[in-house]
Parts: C-alpha cells; sequence; structure tokens
C-alpha cells in the first residue's frame, strides 16, 4: 500500500453527546488528502443529553445525518446504527448494524492490501463488540481512540472509558494495533474560546454556522468560558503527525475499579503524550476555510 495514500477509516461518534464530535465529522470528510472516510457509526452514550444508551445512539445517529447533509452527503451506505446497549459483561459483545460493518470494512481492507483505522471518540463499545465477535479482524485493523486520562492522572473517571468500562478493556487487553489518545493531560490541551472560534469559522459558509451555533450554544448551556475539542485529535493524527509525540509502551491493565495497572509482558500499544495545539487548529481551520 502507498504511504502517501489516504488511510481507509471510518469514524466511530456519539456524535450528539457534546460538540466535538460534530468539529471531529466535519474535519474527516474535509481531510480527504490523509483520510478517506468509508463509514460513520453512531455510538452510544448516556448522560443529561440521553436518558439511555439507545437514545443517545440514536440522537447520535440523527446529528450525523444532519452534518451529512450540510456536504451534501446522504446517509445510505455511509452511516450505521450502532449498539443500543453497552457490553452486560466482559466479553459479551452487543450486536449492531454498526459493529458488523466494522468487520465488514476490515474484510475489505484486508482485500485492498491495507488496514482500515477505526477512529473512535466515544464509548468504544462498538469496535470492541466487533473485536470479540471476529477476533481474527484485529490484524486487520488499526484502532485509534480518545478516552480516559493519561497514566500519571490519579484518577481515569473519563467520560468515554467510563461509559463501558468492559468494552475498554477489552481494547486494552486483546492485540489490537492501538494508538491512544488519552484526554486529561494530553488531549485536553485543545481548548478554545467563543471569540477564538468566531473569525476562524466565518469562511466556512454553512457548516461554520453550524459547529459555531453548536459550540455557543453549549458555551452557553454551561456557563463556561471555553470548550476543549477533543475528537479533532484522533483526525489530526493523520492530517498533521508532526503535532503529536508517542511513546511504545506495554498495554496498561484498566482495573475494574477504572484505576491503572500495569503488566511488562503485555503487548505493546502506541501512547500520545503530546500536542501541538497551535498546528491542530492551523489545520483544522485552513480545511474548514474551504468547504463549498
Amino acid at each position: 500500500m502507498d504511504k502517501n495514500l489516504p488511510i481507509m477509516a471510518l469514524l466511530d461518534t456519539d456524535t450528539y453527546n457534546e460538540i466535538d464530535d460534530q468539529f471531529a465529522l466535519a474535519y474527516a470528510l474535509l481531510a480527504r488528502d490523509a483520510v478517506s472516510l468509508e463509514a460513520v457509526i453512531a455510538a452510544p452514550f448516556s448522560n443529561s443529553r440521553a436518558a439511555t444508551p439507545a437514545e443517545g445512539m440514536s440522537k447520535s445517529y440523527d446529528e450525523i445525518c444532519r452534518i451529512l447533509a450540510l456536504f451534501g452527503k446522504k446517509p445510505d451506505g455511509f452511516a450505521w446504527k450502532g449498539s443500543t446497549e453497552y457490553l452486560p459483561a466482559p466479553c459479551s459483545p452487543v450486536e449492531s448494524e454498526g459493529a458488523r460493518r466494522i468487520i465488514e470494512l476490515a474484510h475489505a481492507a484486508r482485500a485492498r492490501g491495507c488496514k482500515l483505522h477505526v477512529l473512535a471518540i466515544g464509548a468504544i463499545t462498538n469496535v470492541a463488540s466487533a473485536l470479540l465477535f471476529e477476533p481474527e479482524i484485529a490484524k486487520d485493523i488499526v484502532v485509534v481512540w480518545l478516552g480516559g486520562n493519561a497514566l500519571d492522572c490519579p484518577e481515569t473517571n473519563e467520560f468515554n472509558l467510563r461509559q463501558d468500562v468492559y468494552a475498554a478493556q477489552t481494547v486494552f487487553d486483546i492485540d489490537v494495533p492501538l494508538v491512544w489518545l488519552p484526554c486529561r493531560n494530553v488531549v485536553s490541551i485543545l481548548g478554545i474560546t467563543l471569540d477564538e472560534l468566531r473569525p476562524a469559522l466565518a469562511p466556512a459558509g454553512a457548516i461554520g454556522k453550524f459547529l459555531y451555533s453548536r459550540t455557543e450554544d453549549l458555551i452557553t448551556e454551561r456557563k463556561i468560558t471555553s470548550k476543549i475539542i477533543w475528537d479533532i485529535s484522533t483526525i489530526a493524527y493523520f492530517t498533521v503527525p508532526q503535532a503529536f509525540k508517542s511513546v511504545v509502551i506495554p498495554s496498561p491493565v484498566l482495573n475494574d475499579d477504572r484505576s491503572w495497572g500495569t503488566a511488562p509482558s503485555r503487548h505493546c500499544i502506541t501512547a500520545v503524550t503530546s500536542i501541538d495545539r497551535e498546528a491542530v487548529f492551523a489545520d483544522l481551520f485552513k480545511k474548514l476555510s474551504a468547504f463549498r
């Protein structure tokens, strides 16, 4: 496979949970030189915006469709519904069309002589389920997950991880190529204010207005002054790789109480350790400004 070609990718996203997933989806659709987006899968979530994982997944699917419409893209064969629940027990996958689509695209990647890059920016239920349904796809995919906090954090009670601990344990335990983007102390550098967003999004037309409106509503609702746009990190890892520093480490052990353990004999993963904030936002805004 030509290393200069864009990666074959899918985005697994709890799009309605906050506002950063919307940025990530738009970014992925505009980053065609680096990312060939083959599918978008709605991930489950539950909080004040959705009473159950099923409702969260359904609302996320609808939000995906809204964003695709701004790009003039139909959801048929591209957007997929994911799990309506979290893994009920260790090693207990949940059936969904999204999990099955991951498996289908992993097989397609093998046939093309490349790997499928699974960019996961929510609870990792769909990805874990796919790996449990067909463990052999581990050699055909690369998982890029934003979840949990860095190992030097005193706790890892982070939203994506705590939503489905069994799924997170699955992904850390299975020997699958994994690029891990910890939230606190790493991706948390990607905070931004409305004053910074306003001029940056102004040239981006309808998608710029949509993203700004979503961010303004959330900032006003929460009475905060800035918002971390976490999820763009998974796209920027491929569009501006020079902005990321990482280390190869034994896959950490995620304990049931969501604390980190170590086992030096485990398979290795890539853990991102720092991000150049300015480079990431510059690339994001450059691509958004090219939206037509």
